[in-house]
């Protein structure tokens, strides 16, 4: 599971605006002059991130990242071609286009399309990267026309005997009619799941088929005794072809092999700088799986990935995250690069040799808290490299493996990742975000000098231990919740964080000095939940992406919950609406009493109660306060989403050996968007 950068409350209030020429140079760039922003466009900001350290790993750990991240890069295509089928051909015209163009480049057509552009690298498709639905160009399709009779027809990615102007018709319908592929995952209990999912995992069948198919298939494996704990369908395409349903495997020599041919090509390099047994191990088993597509291979690799707690440099690599899936069942590709905070690492290292502690006095049923917690490790990372689905935007921390039984039997690697909420930080200063939204001055005191340690002591705990506590009942599967599954675990980790984040034993552990960094943890969660989040949603929408599904679920179970007692009370200053929170300690009690709720939902696999809770709590959106939200935010010129541009590594080479690895930090998106389509595009447009 992976905690997205909204997890981190303050992260979210505190987004920076500064226009594109805030970046001058890259000379010099030192700790204090280092320019994070780059630019913004539509309703994103791209910003740089630093990797301190880097300077100081050993030449062959140097050698292991940039073959790591040469890997990272390889699978780009597969998330594009992932979140829907026809993103590569898109992606290409649009690039095609903005090289060869013929044509004015300082209209204001001609700026819009480079702002539709950049939104498709953005989001790695034409569906919004958060709300998942299909976003249009703010350009017309007569001037589209224009762009594309304007294009070489040799740059162009048009089919044999096709004439430009045909080929325009034929992306027109593509491009600007809202009734194609308008939702890349719909959640809508309501809807088939399937039909009415731009996402390519399933094709030519509809919900019931694929449901269907699977349990059918874990019904065979446990006929014939085979392991039934494998994650049937996560790395497969379902297909229904002359009435018959079948898989398309990833793996070389099925679906995305050219992608994966390089992918492994790297990985087997780095096979020969790992530094422990135990991470040579690893490597060479996603190796193996990514040979032959067998599950139980993938359960092998992250068993291997678990008992690698030696390496300083570690990755994340292969088809992971579920959220892609209307059914959360097929696994997006993704990668991370990065090497441990020694320093920073202390405060995770306590949580983790406490976990029994925290599973022990957890507030949920004995029957749901596992007996002996198992193999927890958790680290602050720094990041090198972002790949697949966790490019351009990332998470801001992971836990891994998502197999229950895995974590049960083996543990789980847990990270926070430093580097990337520090770019947060750093380009988040003084935009107005908290006078305009926080109840009082002593709100946005708590904040400014809490904040910070709230957000990543809250990310360490939701990761560490929030999503490797609890345990299923014998026969339950994380898919049978459905499409609510995503949710509900986002917000079980977030409640156990949240509970954990004002027990007086963080004070005791020295992780916290008092429980003012609680109280600026619990301002920031309600105030983002009940309203400020609601800055990402559009007029007359729902709420849908499933961490603000979790986080709006929460803020408003407890302030519904809490009303009697008045333990959150709805305020008006200056004419404004804002959330204040009268009794910490009761709130307390309450998100204990919601964590007991959830995870006897996720131990029983309860689909009806998910789908009652989260419909009933974490859907709807108040219209008027929706309206007045997005009026004061207008005003404070922020966009509420981020991306980054990677670093890039380059080998120095005497003769044929390496005899270093250089790092530089790229300023431009556009330009490292084009050179990564240049050098890793291995699949076929069409």
């Amino acid at each position: 599971m992976r905690t997205l950068s909204t997890i981190l409350i303050m992260s979210i209030a505190i987004s920076a605006f500064s226009s594109p020429q805030a970046v001058k140079d890259n000379k010099n760039e030192g700790k204090d002059n280092f320019k994070y922003l780059t630019e913004q466009f539509a309703d994103a900001k791209i910003l740089r991130y630093q990797v301190p350290g880097f300077e100081n790993l050993s030449l062959k750990q140097k050698t292991l990242v940039y073959y790591l991240s040469q890997a990272a890069l390889c699978g780009r295509d597969i998330i594009y071609d992932q979140n829907f089928k026809s993103n590569l051909l898109v992606r290409t015209t649009l690039e095609a286009i903005y090289r060869d163009y013929k044509g004015e480049r300082n209209s204001g057509d001609y700026k819009k399309f480079v702002v539709y552009l950049k939104r498709v690298w953005f989001s790695n498709g034409i569906h919004h990267h958060y709300s998942t639905d299909k976003f249009l160009p703010g350009f017309s399709q007569e001037y589209f026309a224009t762009l594309v009779k304007n294009t070489p027809g040799e740059s162009l990615p048009l089919l044999k005997g096709q004439t430009r102007e045909q080929f325009a018709e034929t992306m027109t319908s593509l491009l600007f009619d809202p009734s194609v592929a308008p939702k890349r995952v719909s959640l809508d209990p309501n809807s088939d799941l399937v039909l009415s999912s731009a996402s390519n995992f399933y094709d030519g069948l509809n919900q019931k088929e694929a449901e269907d198919f699977y349990a059918t298939m874990k019904k065979e494996a446990k006929k014939n005794k085979q392991d039934t704990l494998v994650a049937f369908g996560l790395n497969s395409k379902l297909v229904k072809e002359n009435g018959k349903i079948g898989e398309q495997t990833y793996k070389i020599g099925g679906l995305y092999s050219k992608a994966i041919e390089q992918i492994v090509m790297w990985l087997e390099k780095a096979a020969t700088v790992t530094e422990t047994p135990e991470q040579n191990d690893a490597v060479k088993k996603l190796i193996a799986f990514y040979r032959s597509g067998n599950l139980v291979t993938w359960d092998e690799y992250n068993i291997a990935w678990v008992k690698d707690l030696h390496s300083l440099v570690d990755f994340v690599n292969g088809f992971i995250e579920v959220y892609g899936d209307p059914l959360a069942m097929k696994g997006s590709w993704e990668s991370i690069v990065n090497f441990k905070d020694v320093e920073a690492t202390k405060r995770t290292e306590i949580l983790s040799s406490n976990a029994q502690f925290f599973e022990d006095n957890s507030p949920v049923a004995p029957e749901f808290k596992k007996k002996k917690v198992k193999g927890v490790t958790a680290k602050v990372i720094t990041v090198a490299q972002l790949g697949g689905e966790n490019d351009p935007t990332t998470p801001i921390g992971i836990n891994l493996p998502n197999a229950n039984w895995i974590r049960k039997e083996y543990g789980s690697k847990s990270v926070t990742i430093d580097n990337i909420t520090n770019a947060y930080d750093q380009a988040a200063k003084g935009n107005g975000f908290l006078e305009e939204f926080a109840f009082s001055k002593e709100e946005i005191e708590r904040a400014t000098e809490y904040g910070s340690l709230a957000g990543s002591l809250t990310t360490d705990l939701h990761e560490c231990l929030g999503h490797g506590s609890g345990q299923l009942n014998k026969g339950v599967s994380a898919d049978d919740l459905k499409n609510y599954h995503s949710t509900i675990e986002e917000a079980r980790a977030d409640l156990f964080a949240l509970y954990y984040i004002k027990d007086p034993a963080l004070v005791k552990f020295g992780l916290v000095p008092n429980d003012k960094v609680a109280m600026a943890e619990y301002d920031g969660y309600i105030r983002n939940g009940l309203m400020t989040q609601l800055v990402r949603i559009h007029p007359g929408k729902t709420i849908e992406e499933a961490h603000m599904r979790d986080r709006s679920l929460i803020a408003h179970w407890v302030y519904e919950h809490g009303k009697d007692e008045n333990v959150i009370r709805s305020v008006t200053r200056d004419g404004k609406t804002c959330f204040t929170i009268n009794d910490y300690d009761a709130l307390r009690k309450e998100f204990g009493e919601l964590l007991n709720i959830i995870q006897r939902i996720t131990s029983e696999g309860d689909y009806d109660a998910a789908k009652e809770l989260v419909e009933t709590y974490a859907v709807q959106v108040d219209p008027d306060l929706h309206k007045e939200v997005l009026t004061r935010y207008e005003k404070l010129n922020i966009a509420p989403y981020t991306g980054f541009i990677n670093p890039e590594y380059s080998l120095i080479m005497k003769g044929k050996e390496i005899i270093d690895v250089k790092i530089t930090y790229p300023d431009d998106f556009a330009t490292q968007m084009l050179m990564y389509s240049k050098k890793y595009s291995f699949l076929p447009v069409r």
